[in-house]
């Protein structure tokens, strides 16, 4: 057996023991309550209150228009793009495209004043080809057989050029016989024998 000292020290450690072992006993309970009762009530409580998760691909709530915003004009639609204008070619330009028809200048022989009949019927003319009376002709007493001769009639001003390919006419007052052709482009086959005045531009 022991000393009393010694008996005393080891009853005020097993006392000290078993009170330190009820405390954390006591302690280890009152945790265990707090996390099974307060603990899934706050989550609960906070799964409540916490906002639910945003949908990424659901739209945002749209404000209710009112019947102001209704009433009012709605903004102009943007108006389509006109294609751009091709620019005009300048009239230089024009001008060196289209290449100038040369006038054919004549030289005046001779000119004079007289009548003027046409004929029609088909024949051999005086030059030996047959007569064409929807050729620009005409026969003429004297003048060269190729002859270019400008025929105006004078009760218009319209003219025509001509060439002589045969003789006549052996009517009293008249020096030309022309086509048919050639008589409808100085507008005389109503009358059938008109004043003109003629231009000879070429002999033979």
């Amino acid at each position: 057996m022991g000393s009393p000292v010694r008996r005393l020290l080891r009853a005020r450690l097993r006392t000290v023991l078993i009170v330190s072992g009820a405390a954390v006993a006591v302690l280890a309970a009152s945790a265990f309550a707090l996390t099974s009762t307060g603990g899934s009530a706050g989550s609960a409580q906070a799964a409540q209150t916490a906002p639910p998760p945003a949908d990424p691909l659901a739209d945002e709530p749209r404000a209710e228009p009112t019947r102001g915003s209704r009433g009012k004009p709605r903004p102009p639609e943007p108006s389509p793009k006109k294609p751009a204008k091709k620019k005009p070619k300048a009239d230089t330009e024009v001008a060196h495209l289209v290449k100038p028809q040369k006038k054919k200048h004549y030289k005046v022989v001779d000119s004079g004043s007289c009548e003027a009949s046409y004929y029609w019927e088909g024949q051999m003319t005086a030059s030996g080809e047959p007569f064409d009376p929807s050729e620009l002709t005409a026969a003429h007493k004297t003048l060269p057989l190729g002859s270019k001769v400008r025929v105006t009639n004078r009760n218009n001003d319209r003219s025509v050029i001509v060439r002589i390919n045969d003789r006549g006419p052996y009517a009293g007052g008249r020096c030309l016989d022309l086509s048919r052709a050639a008589m409808q482009k100085v507008g005389g086959t109503g009358a059938g024998v008109i004043p003109v005045r003629y231009e000879v531009l070429s002999r033979g």
